[in-house]
Parts: C-alpha cells; structure tokens; sequence
C-alpha cells in the first residue's frame, strides 16, 4: 500500500466512526460560496479538525468541514470550505477532500470557486463553466510514487470536465434563467494576486479566469476516474483589467451578491446529474 493512500485510509477509517453515509454526488464550495449549505437536508456534519490526518481550512469564507445530506433529492457530501497549496500544504494534502469524497463512494463532483476574471468581456457576477483548464504554474497533485489503488500512472486528462456534466449546467443554466459563460480556469499558486503581466500572459494562453484551487483538484479527481465538473464565480476583474487594487473582502461581497442564482443553478445542476 503507498504512504498516500495508506494516509487517505486512516482519514477515511475515522469518518466512517462517525458515519456510514454514502454520497451520489460530492461538492467543494468556493470562497463566499458556502450559503448553499443552508439547503441541504443534513445528516451529519464532521469538522475537518476531527479527521485523523487531514488538513484544516485556514481561510475566511471556508468553513472547514463536511457537511453529508441530501440536496435537490441527491446524496450529497459537502465540503465547506477547501484547503489551499498556499496555506502551506503539500499538493498530495491539497488534494485528500476530495479524493476522500471519492473514496466515501461519490462518483460525481462539482467544483466551484471565486475567480478573478482575464476575459474582458466578463463583468463581477457572472458564472462561468469550467471547461478546460491550464495547470502549468502548480505542481501536479500526481507527483510522486502513483498510489496504484487510486488510478493509473500516466492518467488521460484530453476531458477532464465531463461532457455529460457540462451539458446538464447549459441545460440548468437555462431553466435557472443563468446567463452561464463559459472558459477555461487556469490555477496560480497564491496567495499573492497575480501581476498585470501574469494576467497578460494567462490571456495568451487562451485563460478566462483566475485562481488559487480547482485544478489539482479536478486532476485528483480524474485520475480517480471520477466525473468532473466545475463552476466559477467571477468576483472582481483580474489585475491590470481595471485601475483598482484587489482584495478578499470585494471577492465575498461579490459571492454573496450572486448567492441566490448561484444555489438555484446547483439545486437545478445536482438534481439532474
């Protein structure tokens, strides 16, 4: 057994103390994202503080724990709140919620975040589909010995987000009367904004939206064969767009100003996958 996923099995191990509950679908809630909670039917909650050998959220906005339920008539376990490379994490602890999510039996996973928006023709509010994405400034989750019980060595990432799943966000997206973009996310490491010149160069590459998560994640999950996909909510302009600075505080009150299409679009997203 690899020191991984000997690791992911003592976390799992001390949830199944707790809890025998077994999730259709698993979602990680972004920054300022975390009122859908509130809809869900909850089961059980587990604080990722009483998880033997998992990482705690350090970040505002993230709550740091799992929240198990039925939302829109689904399975669902939750995490509230995500764990960041820059937090001081390694990227095989970054990645643990959700590989343990897969491992609580979920097949599905939608990921959302806050994003900064590079498409200029983005505006703070929008939610845009993740449909690809560029991991080329983090470090791959999947370096180092391949724990052979979670997936291949050489995984295929050409449909990371799921085809399927993204078509069931247009189709939620237009019940919802949600004006969804779409784009590819690309990941920097943080916690630092990004430069005018990094966000330049992000554009080059063909980027939409910026951020600090998602990616690793989505990889994990991949790898795991599990089906992805993903949702951004663009809470401020990236850096050189407009002639302002960037803080958190704008990225939570832009969250909580799109809050209610936010959870309609996933209410109508997770009844329907």
């Amino acid at each position: 057994m690899s020191k991984v996923y000997e690791n992911l099995e003592k976390s799992l191990a001390s949830i199944r103390k707790v809890t025998d509950f077994v999730p259709e679908i698993a979602i990680t809630l972004g920054s300022g994202l975390g009122g859908l909670a509130e809809k869900i039917d909850v089961e059980c909650e587990i604080k990722y503080s009483d998880i033997e050998g998992f990482p705690v959220s350090t970040v505002a906005g993230h709550d740091g724990k799992f929240i198990f339920g039925t939302l829109s008539g689904k399975k669902v376990v939750v995490m509230s709140g995500r764990v960041h490379y820059y937090e001081g994490y390694t990227m095989a602890e970054v990645v643990t919620p959700v590989r343990i999510m897969g491992l609580l039996g979920a097949k599905k996973v939608l990921l959302t975040n806050a994003a900064g928006g590079v498409n200029t023709s983005f505006v703070p509010g929008d939610l845009m589909l993740i449909t690809d994405h560029l991991s080329t400034f983090v470090p791959s989750p999947l370096i180092g010995a391949n724990p052979e019980e979670l997936g291949v060595r050489f995984p295929d990432m050409s449909n990371v987000y799921n085809d399927e799943l993204c078509d069931v966000i247009r189709e939620a997206a237009k019940k919802t009367n949600v004006d969804l973009k779409e784009g590819v996310y690309v990941q920097f490491t943080g916690p630092n904004y990004e430069t005018p010149a990094e966000i330049k160069m992000a554009r080059s590459f063909g980027a939409d939206a910026v951020g600090m998560s998602t990616v690793v994640e989505a990889m994990a999950a991949c790898h795991m064969g599990l089906k992805v996909c993903g949702i951004s909510c663009i809470t401020n302009m990236a850096a050189g767009i407009l002639k302002q600075p960037l803080n958190h505080k704008e990225v939570q009150e832009t969250a909580d100003m799109v809050k209610s299409k936010f959870e309609a679009l996933v209410m109508e997203l997770v009844k329907n996958m």
